[in-house]
This record gives C-alpha cells, sequence and structure tokens, in this order.
C-alpha cells in the first residue's frame, strides 16, 4: 500500500488526476473503473482541464462505474449515470458507447448482475480503478457485511450511506435503497486500485481500515492486501495516523 499525503481537497484531487491522466498516456486505451460521490469531483475536473489544454486524449479509453441506484433510469438527475456525464463524460471526448453504467431500470438483479460481470470480463479487466471511501468502509456500494461479496450485486443500503447519500436528495425518503454494485473481487482485480479520501469526517475510517485488520466489516480493509493500491488522502483524513 503506497499513501500520498495531499495538504487539501484540491491538492489531493490534482494527485490523483496524475496517476489517471500517466495511466492514459502510458496506455491509450485503459480501462478505466470510476466512482461517483464528491470525492472524485474535483478529480474528474481537473481531468477536464488538462484534456481542455490538449494535454489528454480520452479517444481510445472505455470504463466501467462501481454502482447505480436500483430503480433510477440514466436520465434522472441523482443516477449516477447523469453525474458522469455533467461531471466528466460530457466535457472530454470519451465516447459515450465506451462507457459502461449498471442499469437501475433492470428489475431483474440476477439478469443485469450477470450482464454487467460479462461487460467487466469483456473488457478485459480493469487498467485502474478509482475509488472514494464510505463513512462505514464501504467501497462502491459493498456494504459492511460478513463475507465479502466477489461479483456484481444487488445490495440493500445501510442507514447509514442513506444519511450519507441525503444532501444530494431532496428529502432523506427520497434516496433509494437498493443499488447495483461491483463486487469487491471485481475490484480487487484491477491491476491498480487508487483511493481518494478528504476531511476529518474520514480520519476515523481510514485509520481502521488500513491500520486495522482486514475484515468485511470494514470492506474496504481488504484494499490493503492489493498488489497495486494508493490511498490519496488530504492532511484531515490522515491526521489520526501516526
Amino acid at each position: 500500500m503506497k499513501i500520498i499525503r495531499a495538504r487539501d481537497y484540491d491538492h489531493m484531487s490534482r494527485q490523483a488526476a496524475n496517476i489517471i491522466s500517466a495511466q492514459v498516456i502510458i496506455k491509450p486505451d485503459s480501462v478505466l473503473g470510476l466512482a461517483t460521490g464528491s470525492s472524485p469531483i474535483g478529480t474528474y475536473k481537473q481531468l477536464i482541464a488538462w484534456y481542455e489544454k490538449g494535454d489528454i486524449d480520452f479517444s481510445g479509453v472505455r470504463t466501467v462505474n462501481l454502482d447505480e441506484y436500483v430503480g433510477l433510469d440514466a436520465n434522472h438527475v441523482q443516477s449516477y449515470a447523469h453525474f458522469m456525464r455533467s461531471n466528466l463524460f460530457d466535457h472530454i471526448n470519451l465516447r459515450l458507447e465506451n462507457t459502461n453504467i449498471p442499469s437501475g431500470v433492470e428489475p431483474d438483479a440476477e439478469t443485469e448482475c450477470a450482464r454487467y460481470d460479462r461487460v467487466i470480463r469483456g473488457l478485459g479487466g480493469i487498467d485502474l480503478q478509482l475509488l472514494g471511501l464510505g463513512p462505514n468502509g464501504h467501497i462502491g456500494f459493498n456494504e459492511p457485511d460478513d463475507h465479502f461479496s466477489k461479483t456484481t450485486h444487488k445490495v440493500a443500503l445501510t442507514d447509514a450511506t442513506v444519511k450519507a447519500n441525503t444532501r444530494f436528495f431532496d428529502r432523506e425518503s427520497d434516496v433509494p435503497r437498493y443499488a447495483y454494485t461491483m463486487g469487491i473481487q471485481d475490484i480487487m482485480q484491477a491491476e491498480r486500485v487508487v483511493m481518494v479520501v478528504s476531511g476529518a469526517g474520514k480520519a476515523g475510517i481510514v485509520r481502521e481500515a488500513f491500520f486495522g485488520p482486514v475484515t468485511p466489516r470494514i470492506p474496504a480493509s481488504i484494499l490493503q492486501i492489493h498488489k497495486d493500491f494508493t490511498l490519496v488522502a488530504d492532511e484531515e483524513a490522515l491526521s489520526q495516523i501516526d
């Protein structure tokens, strides 16, 4: 595990964008695993800025997103498909047909999860997976459990996750209670994993996840044994680490 200590959110975002841009420059047809939420927004903004300067070409890149809310279609303003278009896809020369996100409107979980696993396998796996860190240690929507879920699956969101995501909706009752998410196996099989974490509110879970035991009760803890995992975090998020 490698830790990059950043001064603040903007510095963290730039450091993570450096890693992703290097990946794309070295391998123009890279498969990028992408995350949503507030943590990666600054990273996406930096990548857009470098694209606009002509420093990065995304035309050969393929992407797979971690997750999607069950029940929201791709045009819903709070869907992760909409999030990705608004925060990245619409601003770079990435072809939309090369992007992949679970379908929130497929009612049959077995059908959708099997389809998404075939998509990941068909791409040859993930070259670089970007992650955030949930307040309870979840990655993607892999919530605390008594085992590590392997492949794409439907998950019931915990109360903590629902509460954390309420800020994106008008009220808590609007937050979907289920999501489709890549499994831990999908994430761990990525050639490289980069996680961005910011703020004092994440300091405790950073300590537990990366300086405590590996346990499915803290899903992110399994990244301790990934062959190429980089944690990019700001001073506040690392404040409980010696």
